[in-house]
């Protein structure tokens, strides 16, 4: 009986062991929750982002040319949501129910009439490329996170900053969950609000990339004559942000910007060579172009091979004849010659921002042009010369500006607010002809048009002054003919100029068969514009 009763003793006391036990157990678990919640209310919060924003590139007006478009995208938290309802915002709802079933906060797109609650918050966010984009070349294209090319790259700092994240802050418990009951903090970023303000006008951009719609390979550049800035910089062909792997394939090779590249020039070069003549006294030289002329035993022809006859100078512009330059060359001192061309922008590289730099081309130098054939090559821009778009639109500014040649300007500066450009600076400009000599050029420029019956160049609703180009390459196709790259660069309106126009076309052939039609389209649209 006594060994009954101990042994009762012994279970009964392990019974009030396992009981203490487990009441302490119950005790810290208790006490380990109150602690949690007491760190949740200290502070232990999760965070959920909901985008990222960039800043944005603006034209001269202030239009997002990025960050045109917006979508909208929710953070959801699952406990707090009824699935199904919810799902009916979704855009992709197979990706919705995954994500939600897992428990955890989750970012989805939805639909703008999204209604948020506490479980629900959303975001509208700008979309960076647009598929109906404009000036994709002066854009460049972000790869990883970073600018590659273009405003993206050389503004790249400036435009992706830490401030850009969207999100909300939830409180959470010990183990992470989020307590609905604690509130959120929610941040929408402003960044796309600031960004680069360029001098691009996107309506001007868009007739130029209209007007070039079939040019297989070529530039086209727009600028205010008055100031320097470009309103419109195209380069065809264009290339799709989002598929760059493509681009990289082209055989066209559509990354290259190519009003940043030199060309031959050709026959609008002949501005120089007046313009150093009437500066150098020749301005009423006059020749006999009989279709040819030897300088030395190398022999130039003229385009009309049976001659224009007896050509004063403007005559000569507007026949664009050959001989009757290369007869006025010989009457140039070399050096002078080649400084006036320096001075209009040739031989330069032009800096236009960080990544974004046109080539300085070829210019003779002056003891190249001391051989005769070089100088005649050089009277009527062939041989070694070659230039860029840009600056040919340069020359053209400083003809049509009364003498005045204003550095061509892309970045009007940066803008905090997409509303203001704080310290933007003024135009620049150089004197690079007399005003006498600027209206003369201007004067067979708008001759070269109004009296020439074959040119496509003039519109029906606005004069304007122009000046074509067939440049040599050297280069010939399958069929033995040699290929030339078709100019032409002008200005309007006619008397009193406020845009310059040049259009480039590789390949093209006779600039006023290819280009001269591109320029009326652009002309013509602007002013109909107003």
């Amino acid at each position: 009986m006594r060994r009954r009763g101990e042994h009762g003793v012994i279970v009964l006391t392990a019974l009030f062991f396992v009981a203490f036990v487990g009441i302490s157990l119950n005790y810290y678990r208790l006490a380990r929750e109150q602690r949690y919640v007491e760190a949740a209310a200290a502070g232990s919060v999760v965070t959920v982002i909901a985008g990222e924003s960039e800043g944005t590139i603006y034209d001269r007006e202030m239009r997002p040319l990025t960050n045109a478009g917006t979508r909208f995208t929710a953070v959801a938290v699952p406990s707090a949501l009824d699935r199904e309802a919810t799902a009916v915002y979704a855009l992709d709802r197979s990706r919705f129910y995954t994500d939600f079933d897992c428990g955890e906060p989750f970012v989805f797109d939805c639909r703008a009439d999204t209604p948020e609650s506490d479980g629900l918050t959303v975001f509208e966010l700008p979309v960076r490329y647009s598929g109906d984009m404009c000036a994709q070349h002066i854009i460049g294209y972000i790869s990883q996170g970073e600018g590659v090319s273009g405003v993206e790259y050389a503004y790249d700092r400036i435009l992706r900053t830490p401030s850009g994240v969207s999100s909300v802050t939830y409180t959470a418990d010990g183990f992470g969950r989020v307590l609905i009951g604690g509130g959120k903090s929610i941040v929408r970023s402003k960044a796309a609000n600031g960004g680069v303000v360029l001098t691009i006008d996107e309506e001007i951009q868009r007739i130029c990339e209209s007007a070039g719609r079939d040019i297989e390979r070529g530039a086209i550049v727009v600028t205010n004559v008055r100031n320097g800035d470009i309103l419109a910089l195209a380069s065809f062909p264009d290339y799709d942000p989002a598929d760059i792997s493509s681009a990289l394939t082209d055989e066209r090779c559509p990354l290259i910007n190519r009003a940043l590249y030199s060309y031959s020039v050709g026959s609008i070069f002949k501005l120089v060579t007046a313009c150093a003549a009437i500066d150098q006294g020749c301005g009423g030289f006059v020749s006999r172009c009989g279709g040819s002329i030897a300088v030395g035993e190398q022999v130039f022809n003229c385009h009309k091979l049976d001659g224009h006859g007896v050509q004063t100078m403007e005559q000569a512009m507007t026949n664009s004849c050959n001989t009757y330059f290369i007869e006025l060359s010989k009457c140039l001192d070399v050096a002078e010659f080649r400084e006036c061309a320096y001075s209009l922008g040739f031989g330069r590289e032009m800096y236009l921002c960080a990544g974004i730099a046109a080539s300085a081309g070829v210019l003779p130098t002056v003891n190249e042009l001391l051989v005769p054939a070089e100088l005649a090559n050089f009277s009527f821009g062939q041989g070694k010369l070659s230039a860029t778009p840009l600056q040919i639109n340069q020359l053209t500014c400083a003809i049509a500006n009364g003498g005045k040649m204003p550095v061509l300007r892309l970045i009007q500066g940066i803008s905090p607010d997409g509303e203001s450009v704080p310290n933007e600076k003024p135009a620049q400009f150089s004197e690079v002809m007399s005003a006498e000599t600027a209206v003369q050029l201007r004067d067979m420029m708008i001759s070269a048009v109004a009296d020439n019956p074959r040119s496509n160049a003039a519109p029906k609703n606005v004069a304007v002054g122009a000046k074509t180009s067939t440049a040599q390459t050297g280069r010939f196709g399958g069929d033995g003919e040699e290929l030339c790259h078709a100019w032409i660069t002008g200005f309007f309106p006619a008397e009193e100029p406020r845009y310059a126009v040049t259009v480039l076309i590789e390949d093209g052939g006779y600039g006023n068969d290819s280009a001269a039609p591109v320029f009326r389209e652009i002309a013509g649209k602007i002013s109909s514009a107003g």
